[in-house]
């Protein structure tokens, strides 16, 4: 049988010394950073990438590797000094690896950690984030719902009502990552009394929410996204302090996006893998598949969108440490770089033939994923509109 690339890596062939970081962005973070980085990728080919298959065809969360990477402290990422660029790359790593393992991180860091470091109260930080930074508490981000997803700044549904000891909070929300597993959830909703969107962190065995998984899905199908239904009570210490608009989400879901950029790195740094390693593997007519011209300008097509997605990402984590990323910015990454990822997994899948359909393959597995990275955190048509009301200073939403 035909090795797939993560075996062929590691069986001392001609594929040892293969790294698909292109542009060798890594060698601009430091020496710290990128013997950590390297750990990361290690650890994430070793012990992820081919042990997430199974997961992924039984649409299970294997808790245990979200463990461990906590240990790795990939809990932390938003806290812990490093460069954007670093926490890049990291997101690549975890990508190339797995897609919804990385989703798993990158929520958790962008939204979660992010939400209740930069808008919680001081007691909801001390008592939250030292088990969120481990990873061994893990957030669910309440926002879109089941009639609201990218008209979602104007058509919040779920309502906050003010009470003599606090707030009743009822709704729904929709396509909830982590919903059914989590520890808690950031649930914004608005207030019947002044309309404001807020957001209040919610333990999830709180009297009143209810999740269920949304199943069976094609891709992803490691992320446990969920359907929630609320009718709960919680105190004044619920609220985030932090959240009084719609702008209160824009700044996590400006980062969120512009990380997404750095999965549909990750995944075309997977697809480049799986295809070169079949093309060198596999026998045809005498010869190895990769020595057709076909086959070459194929590999060469991800190499390509490959190489402008990672330029682009060290550019938005460029403007991302000077303070100067803007939602068009992250939009931009987010849509351009998934619909690249997109040609380059079509054209993966067909490089393995019959075989290209097989999750054990892998090219299946990661095209399913982009599917999926292309539709959330903003679909491509919502996205490429943001930009464009960016670009012209004119709102082409309806």
């Amino acid at each position: 049988m035909t090795h797939t690339a993560a075996e062929t890596a590691s069986d001392g062939g001609h594929h040892t010394d293969w790294h698909p970081d292109l542009l060798r962005l890594a060698d601009r973070l430091t020496a710290e950073g990128q013997e950590r980085l390297q750990r990361i990728e290690q650890y994430a080919q070793q012990h992820l990438r081919r042990q997430s298959i199974e997961a992924w065809n039984q649409e299970r969360l294997p808790m245990p590797m979200v463990e461990a990477l906590g240990e790795l402290g990939l809990g932390e990422l938003v806290l812990d000094g490093s460069s954007q660029l670093f926490q890049g790359l990291v997101h690549a790593a975890l990508a190339r690896a797995d897609l919804s393992l990385s989703s798993v991180v990158g929520i958790h860091n962008e939204l979660i950690v992010g939400t209740v470091e930069n808008l919680g109260s001081a007691e909801q930080r001390e008592q939250w984030l030292p088990r969120l930074r481990s990873l061994q508490a893990r957030g669910a981000f309440c926002l879109t719902e089941p009639e609201h997803g990218s008209d979602i700044a104007g058509g919040l549904a779920t309502t906050a009502e003010p009470t003599a000891d606090g707030w009743r909070i009822r709704g729904a929300k929709r396509w909830i990552g982590l919903g059914t597993v989590a520890d808690i959830a950031l649930i914004w909703a608005r207030s019947t009394d002044d309309g404001q969107i807020l957001c209040f962190l919610v333990p999830t065995s709180t009297p009143g929410y209810s999740a269920r998984l949304i199943t069976p899905k094609t891709g992803l199908r490691i992320m446990q996204n969920a359907e929630i239904d609320l009718d709960l009570t919680v105190g004044p210490e619920a609220q985030l302090p932090g959240a009084r608009s719609f702008a209160s989400v824009s700044h996590g879901l400006r980062s969120s996006r512009a990380w997404v950029g750095w999965q549909a790195v990750g995944a075309q740094q997977a697809l480049l893998d799986i295809a070169r390693s079949y093309a060198l593997d596999r026998q045809q007519f005498g010869r190895p598949l990769g020595s057709f011209q076909l086959i070459q300008s194929a590999l060469a097509t991800i190499a390509g969108n490959l190489t402008v997605s990672a330029a682009f990402m060290a550019e938005t984590a460029r403007l991302q440490e000077e303070n100067r990323l803007t939602m068009g910015h992250a939009s931009m990454a987010k849509a351009t770089l998934t619909r690249l990822a997109r040609e380059s997994a079509a054209t993966a899948r067909e490089v393995l033939g019959g075989n290209g359909l097989l999750s054990e393959y892998e090219a299946a597995k990661v095209a399913a994923d982009v599917e999926a990275i292309y539709t959330y955190e903003g679909t491509y048509s919502i996205n490429q509109l943001i930009l464009g009301r960016e670009l012209t200073g004119v709102s082409a939403f309806v």
